[in-house]
């Protein structure tokens, strides 16, 4: 028998352990635990199994109380042993898609998420968050330009996926409105078909020799948006402005955040987006599900937490959602509502009503990059 392998019965008081510990975030005793999970043998042998346990790390043993306590090495065994199928009911799907649904039933992409985010924590009890897609790998399939004003153009890129972002690119100077009909043409016959990370990559050679000698206009628009390249197409890695949580309410009602130092550091990691961003765009599913508990997590920060995620799919885009919580969760029901709501969400990005984003991805203005020559 290998170390981290249990006996039947380590497993059944375990699992009765862990069961009790999350119903009630109080630690659980032998007596409590033989009478209420029916192990078929006696408190004094159960008391004997939990010493065992806590001798191996799975269990271990507060100083005010004569009970034990789950370690991360428990709950990691339970979830990678003893935890069931991760599927809800039809009739808990049912209530996921209504929550997900309800209202605009044509809402833009990122609002779509955002509510996944919040209907997530509401029905696990724990702070939901999600990631938009990652967009340097998405196919460009039509970009327009849009003037705004005399010196403001707005560029509509539509992308493969059914995804439309917005970037304002400001101008240096006033550009004449009928010149932005030629740069389109030029910068679609270029760029469309290309992947926005590809494109940022290899713009000055894609765009070289693309304009008339005789446009000195259309010469400089398409020199605006060479030299903005790097902020225009980088959607390489997430921001903060690409995170979504549900509300953090929910988590502070639990016993775990009862001390003002602990519901300070929650309060604390919601408002680190950038933080959040980059731990989820880290995150690699195989196949969909992942779960890291308390000290698993490369972040100091995370070391008091559950983070259970999920990748939802858009055409070739993916993107992550899930949720944070205690390392105390039922842990059964949470990985059936991630899983399931990344399903949905997936389902619902993919149909004709779920796919189309007016989110603006902010404004750039021209940086440095090369120049583009007159043919």
């Amino acid at each position: 028998m290998s170390a981290e392998q249990l006996t039947e019965r380590e497993e059944s008081v375990l699992e009765a352990v862990i069961r009790a510990y999350v119903e009630t975030a109080e630690p659980a005793g032998s007596r409590t635990v033989a009478r209420r999970f029916a192990l078929g043998v006696s408190p004094a042998t159960v008391r004997n199994t939990m010493a065992d346990l806590e001798e191996k790390g799975y269990l271990f043993h507060p100083h005010t109380s004569a009970g034990r306590v789950p370690t991360d090495r428990a709950y990691r065994y339970y979830v990678d042993t003893l935890m069931g199928p991760v599927r809800l009911s039809v009739a808990e799907r049912r209530r996921l898609r209504r929550e997900l649904t309800e209202g605009d039933t044509t809402p833009p992409l990122e609002r779509l998420i955002r509510h996944a985010a919040q209907v997530m924590g509401l029905l696990t009890g724990e702070l939901g968050v999600a990631l938009v897609p990652r967009l340097a790998d998405a196919v460009l399939e039509k970009l327009e330009l849009v003037a705004v004003s005399g010196e403001k153009v707005l560029l509509v890129l539509t992308l493969r996926s059914g995804v439309v972002r917005m970037v304002y690119v400001d101008l240096p100077g006033s550009v004449p409105p009928e010149t932005l009909v030629p740069v389109a043409m030029v910068l679609n016959e270029r760029l469309a078909g290309r992947t926005l990370g590809e494109i940022r990559r290899t713009l000055p050679e894609r765009l070289r020799d693309s304009a008339p000698s005789d446009d000195a206009a259309t010469v400089e628009l398409l020199n605006i948006f060479l030299q903005s390249a790097e902020e225009i197409f980088d959607w390489h890695d997430a921001s903060g402005d690409d995170v979504h949580l549900g509300k953090a309410s929910v988590l502070a009602n639990q016993p775990e955040f009862a001390s003002g130092t602990s519901l300070r550091n929650l309060i604390e990691l919601t408002e680190r987006r950038d933080f959040l961003a980059s731990v989820l765009g880290r995150r690699t599913h195989e196949p969909t599900l992942k779960i890291t508990i308390g000290a698993e997590h490369a972040q100091p920060e995370l070391s008091n937490f559950t983070l259970v995620t999920s990748e939802y799919r858009i055409g070739n885009l993916t993107g992550v959602l899930g949720v944070i919580g205690p390392t105390r969760m039922p842990y059964e029901k949470v990985a059936a509502i991630v899983e399931s709501t990344s399903s949905l969400l997936g389902e619902l990005l993919g149909s004709p009503t779920g796919k189309r984003d007016a989110g603006s991805r902010g404004s750039t203005s021209p940086g440095s990059g090369g120049m583009i020559r007159p043919a």
